[in-house]
């Protein structure tokens, strides 16, 4: 008999073992929640099945990480803690699904933030200095309700301006666990980019500019469009 008379036993590739209890669990757990889950939360949820250790939940959620490793839905762990996002790449079919506009920054807005989060904590005097350009009301107000930036204290100069910093919420929004995770300031992409990767789009040069006196998002009022609520 030649080798190629040889049966082939083979047989077809093994079936990765099913979820166990505790991933089905996270998994429940995640899919519902709209904001990222805390792993004290995770563990709380998970207690109803008797397996409410740290190593044990960190493993489950480690194997479910590895079953969405090739689906258009990611496990991200941020500040905030654990969640399911769709990836990036998927981002715009998404969003063409939608019936609602969806959320458009301005440039302004978005350099502001960008010059906050690298150089917190600073004034908004100090992020005028850097931009070349008066930074709007609008502008702060905006990142704030958003809950991007907040006042972390004041500096000691005549008149204690404002110390602005970011939040939780914009690690959270940016899929980050710290500041240190943000790139170099030599290797930053395009603000287009981080927009869409955090889901928004970038407002048209001419929205951007008439926004610089308004609440830092682009609008289409003249089209007849409704703005975006924060």
């Amino acid at each position: 008999m030649s080798s190629n008379d040889v049966p082939d036993h083979a047989g077809p590739a093994a079936e990765p073992p099913a979820p166990d209890a505790l991933e089905l669990t996270l998994e429940a757990v995640l899919f519902a929640a709209t904001e990222p889950v805390p792993l004290r939360d995770l563990r709380a949820a998970c207690a109803e099945s008797g397996e409410v250790e740290r190593a044990s939940v960190e493993a489950a959620l480690a194997r479910l990480e590895t079953r969405y490793a090739d689906r258009a839905i990611e496990l991200v762990r941020s500040a905030g803690g654990y969640r399911f996002r769709v990836r990036s790449q998927y981002s715009g079919s998404v969003r063409a699904a939608r019936p609602e506009r969806p959320q458009r920054l301005s440039r302004a807005l978005l350099e502001t933030l960008a010059i906050i989060a690298y150089r917190q904590p600073v004034t908004r005097a100090e992020i005028e200095s850097v931009r070349g350009v008066a930074v709007s009301s609008g502008i702060m107000r905006g990142l704030q309700e958003r809950e991007w930036i907040y006042v972390v204290g004041h500096k000691e100069l005549p008149g204690r301006p404002a110390l602005y910093g970011t939040t939780r919420t914009f690690l959270d929004d940016l899929g980050l666990q710290a500041l240190d995770q943000l790139p170099p300031l030599d290797e930053i992409r395009d603000l287009a980019d981080v927009a869409t990767d955090a889901g928004l789009s970038l407002a048209t040069d001419e929205a951007s500019e008439a926004d610089d006196d308004g609440d830092g998002e682009g609008d289409a009022a003249a089209a007849g469009e409704s703005r975006e609520p924060s």
